[in-house]
């Protein structure tokens, strides 16, 4: 049997605000390592073609990150066997349908092996041996879910209360129940008792059993998406359902919508496997301190940071200084644009930041100073009364569109790689400090020729800049 891999990527970003943003959520953060959550999830999947054949896998994600997820593919060399694009979250119950139903084209009947794109793995070897014993389950006929043996009283987690029947490989069968985020003495009673595991949300069945438990369950969550997967259509590579479809699907998640009815109905088989693999969901600044590295007074410090007489603190700079003294238990975030400064205990409350940033229509929770295109990314750097300066990375052969400006002129200068550069009829390549001149009005366009990063320095000028005066005559990315 095939193990098709199917990763949800649609998550938002709130939790680690202001690192993650709703248009650049934690999966695509690097947190301290080389790669970032995606690619770690990704990268996982070269542990498991011992337990059976695995496929490449299908990635489910917003339609406002189908670029940033190529890109970070692309990166490590991989071909994903799909991305699908859901037009609005509608949680993962519909999400994992949809991959089901793509999975299941032409009558095929994989196991899917269903993992959130934003979670921290550190033992591959030991997730991988529980993948193996779930696959045994999976190819009974049963829903496999995941539980984290806890290792500390936490109020973060939903819990699985495991069964009286345990196999050999510690399986439960059945699953006795799911329980919501439990108060600090619940949680203790819960570690305390050896029967409580940490719901990882992450799961593992064949597609047929999927789509018969989903059906049975939540025929309203089965038909919306059987509608919208009917007529997907391809796209440049992306899978779009039919948007009036699934917008028309309920939102719910696979634990509430299948899986806490699975576990009450003898006529279905729903197992937790034991996972100790040195997980977490990273899903508050206090989950990150508990996994990474810390030096002798308790501290994560990552980037630019003094700390001194502090002691079990996250100090995380990406742009300037941060320094710290007599702090305990304190998190402090800076980035270009924002800074976070909370007590530790509290940094599940940084959804309240977020809340109040929407209700003064701050842009801040949604993208960061540098903002990602398909192309690469740019950064304002200055701006002023009628001008801007941005710093432009336009990743190898990628281009800009073929494009016009009614309201601003722009300068740009290579500071590195090779540009090259359509003005009007004329077609050109410029190289490291050397410039040109884009007038009001003039047809024109970036590529990168090259095979490193191409950067410039873009200065804008005029009456209006905003980023809506864009006339696209032709675009490598379709968009509008």
């Amino acid at each position: 049997m095939t193990i098709t891999p199917v990763i949800l990527a649609g998550g938002g970003g709130t939790r680690l605000w202001p690192l993650s943003r709703e248009h650049y959520p934690k999966q695509f953060l690097k947190l301290g390592s080389e790669e970032t959550l995606l690619q770690q999830t990704m990268r996982r999947l070269d542990g498991l073609s011992g337990s059976a054949a695995v496929d490449p896998p299908l990635i489910v994600c917003n339609e406002e990150h189908r670029f940033l997820v190529a890109e970070q593919a692309r990166q490590l060399g991989m071909v994903p066997g799909g991305i699908i694009l859901e037009p609005a979250g509608r949680s993962t119950a519909p999400a994992l349908t949809i991959a089901a139903l793509v999975c299941g084209n032409g009558g095929a009947d994989p196991t899917m092996l269903m993992m959130p794109a934003d979670h921290v793995i550190r033992d591959s070897a030991a997730f991988a041996r529980a993948v193996h014993v779930g696959l045994g389950q999976a190819r009974d006929g049963a829903l496999v879910t995941f539980g984290v043996i806890p290792d500390r009283p936490e109020t973060g987690y939903g819990y699985i209360s495991a069964g009286p029947n345990v196999d050999a490989d510690g399986v439960s069968l059945p699953i006795d129940g799911f329980v919501e985020k439990p108060d600090p003495e619940t949680a203790r009673r819960y570690v305390e008792s050896g029967t409580y595991l940490w719901n990882s949300g992450i799961f593992m069945m064949s597609v047929s059993t999927w789509m018969s438990a989903i059906g049975r369950y939540r025929r309203d969550i089965h038909d919306a998406c059987v509608r919208a997967n009917a007529t997907a259509r391809l796209d440049g590579g992306f899978l779009r359902p039919d948007e009036a479809a699934f917008l028309a699907c309920p939102g719910d998640s696979v634990d509430y919508a299948v899986m806490e009815k699975v576990a009450k109905d003898a006529t279905m088989k729903a197992v937790v496997v034991p996972l100790a693999a040195g997980w977490s969901d990273v899903g508050a600044w206090s989950s990150l301190w508990e996994i990474s590295a810390r030096d002798s007074a308790g501290n994560v410090c990552i980037g630019d940071v003094c700390a001194i007489d502090s002691r079990d603190c996250m100090v995380i700079s990406e742009h300037r200084l941060v320094a710290v003294l007599g702090c305990t238990d304190l998190v402090a975030i800076e980035t270009a644009d924002a800074v976070l400064v909370a007590p530790r205990n509290r940094a599940q409350e940084v959804r309240n930041v977020v809340e109040w940033l929407r209700q003064q229509g701050r842009t801040e929770r949604l993208s960061h100073r540098r903002v990602y295109r398909p192309w690469g990314s740019y950064e304002g750097v200055d701006a002023g009364e009628r001008f801007q300066v941005k710093r432009i990375v336009v990743n190898p052969e990628g281009k800009l569109s073929l494009q016009m400006h009614h309201h601003r002129a722009e300068h740009w200068i290579v500071v590195r790689g090779t540009a090259r550069v359509t003005r009007g009829e004329e077609i050109f390549l410029l190289t490291e400090n050397q410039s040109t001149y884009i007038p009001v009005g003039v047809r024109h366009r970036l590529e990168n020729p090259g095979t490193i990063p191409l950067e410039l320095i873009e200065v804008q000028s005029g009456p209006y800049l905003g980023e809506d005066d864009i006339v696209r005559f032709e675009d490598a990315y379709n968009r509008n």
